[in-house]
């Protein structure tokens, strides 16, 4: 009887073992048959199920609202196990979850580390992402100590190096204060992911979402759809699903209006096992809703090929969009087209200015400053996806610059649009990014105030011994020959003003008995900088007039000789300006010694150091007619070489100098 019991015992623990594994079994064909079709969601619920975790409660309530690209190379001896768990690491990374896909990958290298070698490229990616920068640093340069490949990988990992040196210098930016980011109310980020902001009017918000319809039912569907929101007094409310014809099981979204607000153009997707097919249509208003959307034809849309990302720019003239279509770099590209009579046609690739061999996708023209705004991958930024901006025209693309911290995050940015004025395109923006989320895009305000410019400067005399006073300083601006600034100059010199942007200027400064005198100041190379000094500006005085004579300052010459020191190229650069200055002057420059030596020895050191200026002007281009070189010695002196018989430096001193003196003014 024992032995019978036994034995039934025994089957029926086996039984049950036997269900269990075919459980376990289900699970992960389940499994991977999901993360085969791109269903990364339900291929993280059933992987965890399979490895007994079951811990993805929360995984599946945000749709991803784009298919990721993934890595078909796999790696020798490893279970199945370890490959179940490498897949849950990569469906929540793909799910845009790093909080989640972090620790598996933690989990796939302490298993076997040799079995999946792009595991700790992407540990370090999900490290960054999470703000984790120093430990993020340390996983990059280990993957490049040990990756052997000289592939896209490597150098990514090494890009990303050059992100985290990026996002050290943006934290340091000075102008921070004059930024304020804040997340959209929480009607507008529901449940699932909230992007693609663009204004249909004034008053009307659209953007996607794959916010479920119906927020009770077990089963919540998450579908990329249009939205519309009511904006009234900075608020927005009244938020409602557009009117838009969208079949069942298609996505529909990222949207973009004509200046006429009667025709949008709209990107309509599928993934099918893992492919996402995507092409642009567009619609036209009817009544309080749209049209059904119709397919641009095949100048747009290449067979074959996604596109996607539509946005017409303000003077309803071009439409711009991404496309992973051949003849361009590599990856996504941005094209645009011309609109002619509502028609669009003749797509073409923007180039290499803007586009890499990397991703570069969401394109905004902001049409009063002339600016380009995209997301993209392929460049030094915070990391992920970053917004970019480039001036110009269609044709002639600026060097894109990176639009910085907290415009972008080390998260993915994509999507914004700007009601800012041609001074400050961040005066009014909506953008999204996942920057506060564990999951998948979210909306956001941006404001940026522009700080006026402080600008500093100083008028000066040329010739110390002559004090400058009364005078004023006017600042122009040569494009328009506008006078923006004028003031008098306080006792020391200095003079202060605000500009709302740095400016290319002409600075004059005039005061009485000096001549005017003006310098032409560029734009600064940081066009941020809240202070700025112009150049110090010089003025000198008003020439003698005919047989009138005065000592240059600052002249010397080295004891006994007549070489010039290099001390006194200033102050014959002035006279040299001022020979300029008055082209028919015509001058002599005479040079006077104390009475130390015989009168014929001083007689021909004065005249070779008159000579040396005369030579030093003449290098300057001032004509040698014009200049007369005269040697006095000891003959004309202007103070006493000796008092009461004792020797007086102090007379002999002033009895050095050099004079200047108009012959023919």
């Amino acid at each position: 009887m024992v032995k019978k019991i036994f034995l039934i015992t025994t089957a029926i623990a086996f039984c049950f073992s036997s269900l269990h594994a075919q459980f376990v079994y289900d699970y992960l064909k389940a499994a991977n048959t999901y993360f085969e079709k791109g269903d990364y969601a339900s291929a993280a619920e059933y992987y965890e199920k399979y490895l007994g975790r079951d811990k993805s409660k929360g995984a599946n309530d945000r749709y991803p609202y784009s298919p990721q690209r993934i890595s078909k190379k796999t790696a020798p001896e490893m279970s199945s196990r370890e490959k179940a768990l490498y897949n849950l690491a990569e469906s929540y990374r793909l799910l845009h979850f790093p909080e989640k896909a972090e620790p598996v990958y933690k989990e796939v290298m302490d298993a076997n580390k040799n079995a999946f070698p792009l595991a700790l490229f992407h540990y370090a990616t999900l490290q960054r992402a999470m703000g984790k920068s120093e430990e993020a640093e340390k996983s990059f340069k280990d993957f490049l100590n040990s990756y052997p490949n000289n592939d896209n990988y490597k150098r990514d990992a090494e890009r990303e190096l050059k992100n985290l040196e990026f996002v050290k210098a943006q934290m340091k930016k000075t102008d921070l204060k004059y930024y304020t980011v804040k997340k959209a109310p929480s009607d507008l980020n529901s449940t699932g992911a909230s992007y693609a902001p663009v204004w249909l009017n004034g008053g009307t918000l659209l953007f996607t979402s794959t916010r479920p319809l119906d927020t009770t039912a077990k089963t919540k569907e998450y579908t990329n759809r249009v939205y519309q929101a009511a904006y009234t007094d900075g608020n927005l409310s009244g938020i409602n699903k557009a009117e838009l014809p969208q079949e069942k099981g298609l996505q529909q979204g990222v949207v973009s209006v004509t200046p006429d607000g009667n025709t949008i153009f709209l990107t309509r997707w599928t993934v099918n096992a893992n492919q996402k097919s995507a092409s642009i249509y567009t619609s036209t208003k009817k009544g309080e809703g749209w049209t059904e959307p119709e397919k641009l034809d095949e100048s747009i849309n290449a067979p074959g090929a996604n596109t996607q990302q539509p946005s017409v720019t303000a003077d309803g003239k071009y439409l711009i969009f991404s496309s992973d279509r051949s003849g361009g770099q590599g990856g996504y590209d941005i094209w645009y087209a011309e609109i002619t009579d509502g028609k669009v046609s003749g797509a073409k690739n923007l180039g290499t200015s803007v586009n890499t061999s990397y991703d570069e996708q969401a394109p905004f023209y902001h049409g009063d400053s002339k600016t380009l705004i995209f997301s993209t991958n392929g460049r030094i930024g915070m990391g992920g996806y970053d917004f970019f901006q480039s001036k110009g025209s269609f044709g002639n693309w600026s060097e894109p610059v990176n639009m910085g911290y907290p415009v972008n995050s080390i998260k993915d940015d994509i999507y914004l649009v700007s009601r800012g004025g041609a001074k400050n395109v961040l005066e009014d923006v909506m953008l999204s990014s996942d920057r506060e989320a564990s999951c998948c895009l979210e909306l956001f305000y941006l404001k940026k105030i522009r700080p006026l410019k402080q600008i500093d400067g100083r008028v000066v005399s040329c010739n110390p011994d002559k004090p400058l006073k009364g005078a004023v300083v006017s600042v122009v601006d040569p494009a328009t020959d506008k006078v923006v600034f004028t003031k008098d100059i306080g006792a020391d010199g200095t003079y202060s003003f605000t500009l709302e942007d740095h400016l290319a200027v002409r600075v004059k400064a005039d005061a009485d008995s000096f001549i005017s005198n003006s310098v032409e100041v560029p734009v600064p190379s940081d066009v941020e900088a809240e202070k700025f000094t112009y150049p110090e500006l010089c003025l000198l005085p008003v020439p003698p007039k005919k047989d009138e004579t005065f000592v240059i300052s600052n002249v010397y010459y080295d004891f006994n000789k007549a070489e010039l020191k290099p001390e006194s190229y200033p102050a014959l650069d002035e006279i040299v300006r001022m020979l300029n200055f008055y082209p028919t002057m015509i001058v002599e420059i005479g040079a006077h010694t104390d009475n130390i030596g015989s009168d014929d020895y001083n007689l021909k050191l004065s005249a070779a150091r008159a000579q040396s200026v005369v030579d030093y002007l003449v290098s300057k281009q001032i004509a040698p007619g014009r200049l007369l070189a005269k040697g006095y010695g000891e003959t004309m002196p202007i103070a006493d070489n000796k008092v009461d018989g004792k020797d007086n430096p102090d007379g002999r001193a002033q009895n050095r100098r050099t004079e200047f003196k108009v012959i023919r003014e």
